[in-house]
């Protein structure tokens, strides 16, 4: 499979010439929009966009909503927190969109910055008013503190697990909570997930097992590998009857890797990205020179976001 022109990303998207054409120029796009940025994020150092940086535009707020104790995950506790746009209504006409592994994103000095980028993009008219909701993985307070926020002990049984459980916690637990204090709409159009590595596969899992609920994927550098069976992915999509989701996979070159291509990140993207191809899914797959980090990921997040909502109706 030979890579596009483009020494700043590749992108795989093949079949029919019409398919083709329409993907190389997304992917030109992409690159043109990132510039010299993208080269700098390749090289192990995340560059901020303006997309970034802290504007003269409405500002949203971010609020910690404490410990949330689990039953769908017994003996487990996480931190989480809700973004709410400066512009938001309690109408019930804005988007939803969850992150896994969520005090990630939140920090406004690190790589996502996702409240100063949303400030940005949404003010712009470039994504929907979006509520967004920031969820820890659990652990279990028995085994002590995890060494971050986001290595929790429950956290590969959660987010690397086949199944419906972890959509279940968020559709009975977790959301019905946010929508009790801010109300978005219900349409699954407009329901999006995102996370990275397990995070990533878990975001997948979401949308996959529950297509009536969530239809937009953001998988960075995910975890699509037999850890918990996770490798299974490319043949069970073929194998399936197309569901309407989109999903925006990215990986990179120098990724996780081993001798066992089940166990292999680039290898387990790349079928990910076939699968999807095979099916006919609406997806795109964008593939850097970073390591298993967000730099590439994180410089490019905000046109993510466009391709991502690029026909929502606002």
């Amino acid at each position: 499979m030979k890579p596009f022109s483009s020494p700043l990303l590749l992108c795989f998207k093949i079949r029919a010439h019409s398919r083709y054409s329409r993907a190389l120029l997304g992917c030109l796009m992409i690159g043109a929009l990132l510039g010299a940025r993208v080269s700098a994020a390749e090289g192990g150092v995340f560059v901020p966009t303006p997309d970034h940086e802290i504007q003269n535009v409405p500002h949203g707020k971010v609020i910690p909503m404490g410990e949330w104790k689990s039953t769908i995950f017994p003996n487990t506790v996480r931190n989480w927190w809700i973004f709410v746009p400066a512009q938001y209504k309690p109408d019930g006409s804005a988007a939803l969109m969850v992150f896994q592994d969520g005090q990630n994103y939140i920090n406004l000095t690190r790589t996502w910055r996702i409240p100063t980028l949303f400030d940005n993009l949404i003010s712009r008219g470039e994504m929907p008013v979006t509520i967004a909701v920031f969820i820890n993985p659990g652990h279990d307070p028995a085994k002590g503190t995890p060494k971050s926020p986001t290595a929790g002990s429950n956290r590969s049984f959660e987010y690397d697990s086949l199944g419906d459980r972890y959509a279940r916690f968020l559709l009975e637990e977790m959301l019905p909570m946010v929508a009790k204090e801010y109300p978005y709409s219900p349409d699954p159009e407009r329901h999006a997930i995102a996370g990275s590595s397990s995070g990533g596969i878990c975001s997948f899992t979401v949308a996959w097992e529950r297509p009536d609920q969530f239809r937009k994927v953001f998988s960075h550098v995910g975890s699509f590998t037999n850890i918990r069976g996770g490798h299974r992915y490319p043949e069970m999509i073929r194998t399936t009857d197309w569901k309407p989701i989109r999903v925006f996979l990215q990986d990179n070159a120098s990724d996780n890797r081993g001798r066992d291509p089940d166990r292999n990140w680039v290898i387990a993207n790349h079928r990910m990205a076939a699968a999807l191809e095979e099916k006919d899914y609406d997806y795109k797959y964008v593939y850097g020179e970073s390591a298993h980090n967000g730099n590439f990921g994180g410089t490019m997040f905000p046109d993510t976001m466009r391709w991502l909502w690029r026909d929502d109706p606002r």
